[in-house]
């Protein structure tokens, strides 16, 4: 299994609680991200009106503790 497998199969495992944390981003749009950082940063940052640096806080703050 290649780690992009593995990073897929988790990622299907947290969406659930990525919705939790950021209930603005939608089904669609985390099936379309599939996980990649920058993308879910970026959509943090539109969604919610801050800076990307504080999206990027938040999400490593998060995945810190998943």
């Amino acid at each position: 299994m290649t780690n992009k497998n593995i990073w897929q199969g988790k990622w299907k495992q947290l969406k659930g609680n990525v919705k939790q944390q950021w209930g603005k981003l939608t089904d669609d749009d985390l099936d379309k991200i599939e996980g990649r950082e920058e993308e879910i940063v970026g959509l943090i940052q539109e969604r919610y009106g801050i800076a990307e640096e504080q999206a990027k806080a938040e999400y490593h703050d998060w995945m810190s503790k998943q």
